[in-house]
């Protein structure tokens, strides 16, 4: 059988024919990362809590027909054993989540019964199934909490202290927990913002500011326009979720960063759109944002050095691309 060839070469010959599963892989991340991994050749299974959305980059893509699709809770420990131990899974991606600092100011309880006892719930089927010979679990730049530091380092302490940032944080330490006790192979990573398309939360800046552009109206940003971030493009983030897999034996058992080639404010990246799309983006300052980091910034020498990973793309290259994606969903 032959397989679509891809930008990642060297990559395949980790995860051919491999059974892999995505967890929260009908996402927005997720969905990138599978159709990466369905071009390398693997056999790939996917968590979802949602029912189809034709709108959604994974279907859009017509993904569902190359992969499995089940309906599993991964704060459901029974539910997700079954799923892992029937389908023989050898690797795990653990992207689940809520990723939404606003929800998680609305729903805390929900938010961090999926956030961690989700990750729990993986690293117990690790734990338990000798079959699974690696796992990568999506933590995040929120995990550090507010340093107020240029760059954070994977050695900076985690310091989350409202309930998205301290499910990370949670999260994060019990993956660590289970490296230390059980010798397991894990690797946590934590990224910056990640835009581009298929990215359907509209609360974030990249989709709100191609919605509004493509609905003619103006873009409300929700902090005073100062904050500053890591933006990083999702093609970026898989070849980062990759290059783990390549090197997975000298990287487990560690953390890495993967900052963005830009750090932006967000009046900065409305700017930047705004001249890479020729158009003007009329924008309003609301200032109401609660528990938002100032500036964030990711140091990834680390992971540089140990897979030679390091963010390729900027916003103003794939500016036309994005927002061709939300004119057809919008």
């Amino acid at each position: 059988m032959e397989f679509a060839q891809s930008s990642l070469e060297g990559v395949a010959m980790n995860l051919l024919s491999k059974r892999v599963l995505v967890t929260g892989g009908t996402g927005f991340i997720g969905s990138h990362l599978v159709e990466e991994l369905v071009q390398q050749g693997a056999i790939v299974t996917v968590t979802s809590l949602f029912q189809q959305d034709n709108r959604s980059y994974f279907y859009q893509k017509g993904l569902d027909k190359k992969v499995t699709v089940v309906q599993v809770d991964v704060a459901n420990f029974y539910s997700l054993f079954d799923l892992v131990a029937r389908h023989e899974i050898e690797f795990i991606f653990h992207l689940a989540a809520q990723p939404l600092v606003e929800v998680a100011l609305k729903s805390p309880r929900s938010t961090l019964e999926t956030n961690i006892n989700g990750t729990i719930n993986v690293l117990e089927c690790l734990r338990i199934l000798s079959q699974i010979k690696g796992v990568i679990v999506a933590s995040s730049d929120k995990a550090y909490g507010k340093h107020g530091k240029e760059k954070y380092v994977e050695t900076d302490c985690l310091k989350g202290d409202h309930p998205y940032e301290v499910s990370k944080s949670a999260a994060d330490l019990i993956c660590t927990s289970y490296i230390n006790t059980y010798k397991l192979p894990i690797i946590i990573t934590r990224f910056g913002n990640v835009y581009g398309e298929g990215d359907q939360n509209y609360s974030r800046i990249i989709p709100g500011i191609m919605r509004a552009l493509v609905e003619k109206r103006s873009f409300n940003i929700r902090s005073d326009g100062t904050f500053t971030r890591d933006y990083v493009y999702v093609k970026d983030v898989v070849k980062g979720y990759l290059s783990l897999v390549k090197n997975f034996e000298s990287c487990r058992g560690q953390v890495f960063n993967f900052g963005g080639l830009q750090t932006l404010s967000v009046i900065e990246l409305v700017n930047r759109v705004s001249k890479a799309l020729k158009v003007r983006i009329n924008f309003t300052i609301e200032n109401t944002s609660q528990n938002e980091i100032f500036h964030q910034s990711l140091d990834s020498t680390k992971v540089t050095l140990a897979t030679g990973w390091k963010p390729k793309v900027k916003i103003e290259s794939v500016c036309k691309k994005i927002l061709k994606y939300y004119v057809s969903v919008l």
